[in-house]
């Protein structure tokens, strides 16, 4: 890997960056976790045993596209509201959104993390085909997005809190990238592995992301030997138990 400082895009001050050198699990851990499956509630379990928050349900993040299991590594994003009025602002536009930095400093398997603004679009469209050409494998975020239709015909799958046709451009301004930020009350760190499916979220934290992956491995194997019991008649009495 080159030395050099990245190219930017000059979105955001580059002090707003707080990490350039993003800490990254092993490749093989994060197929590892995208080969359980849509495993977010064994997770949740694994986690609230070893005291790790980091769950948030697909009630509050809603996936565009169901089906979807995605597991990649954390980008951070903090955005605010800008002063003054968004209708004033539209008339001299600024825009100060900056997730295209993310996605400028994003390596195949990243996911882009946005704490971001209700009631106004943090991504749309042509910012989710850029996250797909850079090889990301999924968005989270907390805040509004739009443009829907065009992110699934890219086939990049985000979990949103909101979706609104009203644009960021000129009501939210980009505080900084690779910080730490809080999903629905859950602190995240870029390099967390993110692991997303229909029923939720969990946000594992690197330092952890082998231990949690290593019980989390072991129930979903005890759960496909049960689940292949049902199917085979076995007596309720006398099925396998699991953790």
């Amino acid at each position: 890997m080159s030395n050099n400082p990245p190219r930017l895009t000059g979105k955001i001050h580059p002090s707003r960056i707080r990490k350039f050198a993003v800490p990254r699990a092993a490749p093989g851990l994060l197929e590892r976790y995208r080969a359980l499956g849509d495993a977010s509630g064994v997770l949740s379990d694994v986690m609230d045993r070893l005291g790790i928050p980091g769950v948030v349900g697909a009630s509050t993040l809603k996936p565009t596209m169901p089906g979807k299991v995605i597991a990649g590594t954390a980008l951070t994003v903090r955005n605010a509201l800008q002063p003054g009025d968004g209708y004033a602002n539209a008339r001299v536009p600024t825009n100060k959104m900056a997730e295209f930095e993310a996605h400028n400093l994003a390596l195949p398997g990243d996911v882009v993390v946005i704490q971001g603004v209700a009631g106004v679009s943090n991504m749309g469209g042509i910012s989710a085909q850029t996250a797909k050409r850079q090889g990301e494998v999924g968005a989270i975020i907390e805040g509004g997005i739009r443009d829907v239709a065009h992110s699934r015909s890219v086939d990049f799958p985000i979990w949103a809190s909101e979706i609104t046709p009203i644009t960021g451009k000129w009501r939210l301004e980009t505080m900084e990238i690779n910080g730490d930020i809080d999903i629905a009350g859950m602190r995240v760190s870029c390099g967390d592995i993110v692991f997303a499916d229909d029923t939720g979220v969990c946000f594992v934290p690197i330092a952890r992301a082998e231990e949690v992956l290593l019980w989390t491995e072991r129930i979903v194997r005890a759960e496909v030997i049960k689940c292949d019991a049902i199917d085979a008649g076995m007596h309720i009495a006398d099925l396998p138990k699991t953790e």
